[in-house]
């Protein structure tokens, strides 16, 4: 999950708060080459105020003409969008994508809030649930106690795996450590930052971004780490970098990355090794060096190439060969 989809809980819960019914969407397939994944959010009071997104836009606009047409009266529904679809005949995504998603109706009624409030209070605790929602409206969310899809359509009801926002904890300040913390944040990421050093937080200038004044080790220490969080050592101080990643292997991190050229990831590898006591597959689930192979040089293009890293891998693609 990222911020964009938390902003849509937060809105809905507002909205919803002062008395207006919300239509609140989540992407439930794609097929094609559709901008949005599964689990996608989307919440609309009316053609003027929403939050999210369910594509590039011309699904939004289409929905938003649909409601203020008074078209979706259904506690709940699902609406296809794009080639096979009930919009087929009107609506075309350019990329020639198909969705179908999840329309319901949350009427202003103190359950509803509850929901809202009880999916809102999931997220910010960092924890992971299942929302059930069947096809009279009636909803539910319990623990995420078993690994499957995002999105489970069943015969009675649909499941949508909601988890903790995607994060990027970066473990110190830098040049580069600025640049991936706001190609984050335009991402959609959270963004944590460690450093106990005075002088490198006086320097971290990012809007927006609060530098906590502690080892990074010892604040994954305390806190550890999801499985949406990826850390990142980019400070090329050992007693920074190097603690960062031996307490970071020890989560369930889906991505570990440390800036250095060869010469330096490969001393660092004996030296976690030697002095961390890590294994060679815990050593082996650190990008040495971090990011992908862009040929980039300057801060802002070693920042890109790993957010780029981070990026594919939480995608779960693959890095192909050169040919």
């Amino acid at each position: 999950m990222n911020s964009i989809d938390r902003q849509v809980i937060d809105s809905a819960l507002r909205w919803n708060q002062s008395g207006e019914p919300v239509w609140f969407c989540t992407v439930l397939s794609t097929f094609g080459s559709s901008p949005r994944p599964p689990g996608s959010m989307f919440a609309a009071v009316d053609a003027i105020r929403h939050a999210g997104s369910l594509s590039g836009g011309c699904v939004e606009e289409a929905f938003l003409e649909r409601l203020e047409a008074g078209g979706f009266a259904a506690e709940a529904e699902i609406v296809a969008y794009g080639d096979g679809g009930d919009e087929s005949r009107r609506l075309g995504l350019p990329c020639g994508g198909v969705l179908r998603v999840l329309v319901e109706r949350l009427a202003p009624t103190p359950g509803t809030t509850a929901h809202l409030q009880m999916l809102q209070r999931a997220l910010s605790d960092q924890l992971r649930v299942v929302r059930r929602v069947d096809c009279l409206g009636n909803r539910s969310l319990e623990p995420d106690v078993e690994q499957g899809p995002v999105v489970d359509v069943g015969e009675r009801d649909i499941r949508v795996r909601v988890g903790p926002l995607t994060t990027l904890l970066l473990a110190g300040t830098s040049p580069v450590a600025a640049y991936c913390a706001q190609f984050a944040m335009a991402l959609g990421f959270e963004v944590l930052v460690c450093d106990p050093r005075e002088e490198a937080r006086v320097r971290f200038d990012v809007p927006g971004i609060e530098v906590l004044p502690l080892l990074p080790s010892s604040y994954i220490a305390q806190h550890g780490c999801h499985s949406n969080t990826a850390v990142v050592a980019l400070t090329h101080d050992p007693r920074i970098d190097d603690l960062a990643m031996m307490e970071a292997v020890r989560t369930d991190a889906f991505y570990l990355g440390v800036m250095g050229a060869a010469a330096t990831s490969a001393r660092r590898a004996e030296r976690l090794a030697r002095i961390g006591g890590l294994t060679p597959e815990q050593i082996a689930r650190i990008r040495m060096p971090v990011g992908l192979p862009i040929g980039s040089k300057t801060p802002a293009e070693i920042g890109l190439s790993v957010m780029a890293d981070i990026v594919r891998t939480h995608a779960g693609l693959q890095v192909e060969a050169d040919s």
